[in-house]
């Protein structure tokens, strides 16, 4: 085993026991940690002409940001919950437009509207007391 496939196995074992302990709310900041890391790494696989590896990451941040759609309650989120809903369908049809034309301007696009949601998501725990 070589020291890469070594070194993304710890990792996948401590984020793995992370997600075991962690609350709900933090949960969905880690999914959001995520998709941020997946967009980071896609433009640089964009970067270096990594064309394979650009679609198999924007393919991972796009599941991530279906996942925090799907967590959605919209019955008892309200309007709140619909907007969201209606901002991670944008955000997923701006990664396969990414995706499809080879450009970063819509995978930077995605990575600030979901750095300003996690904002907001960190904001409540910060506000409620709630450990990080």
């Amino acid at each position: 085993m070589n020291a890469m496939t070594a070194m993304r196995q710890y990792q996948s074992v401590n984020t793995q026991a992370k997600a075991v302990d962690a609350s709900p709310h933090r949960l969905i900041q880690m999914l959001m940690e995520g998709g941020l890391s997946r967009l980071a790494q896609a433009r640089g696989a964009m970067d270096r002409g990594q064309v394979a590896i650009k679609g198999e990451l924007i393919g991972k941040a796009i599941a991530i940001i279906g996942g925090l759609r799907e967590g959605l309650d919209l019955d008892k989120g309200g309007e709140v919950a619909a907007n969201l809903d209606r901002l991670y369908e944008y955000m997923i049809t701006r990664l396969f437009e990414a995706n499809l034309h080879n450009t970063v301007v819509p995978l930077d696009e995605v990575a600030v509207l979901l750095r300003n949601v996690k904002s907001g998501w960190d904001a409540i725990a910060l506000h409620d007391g709630s450990a990080l």
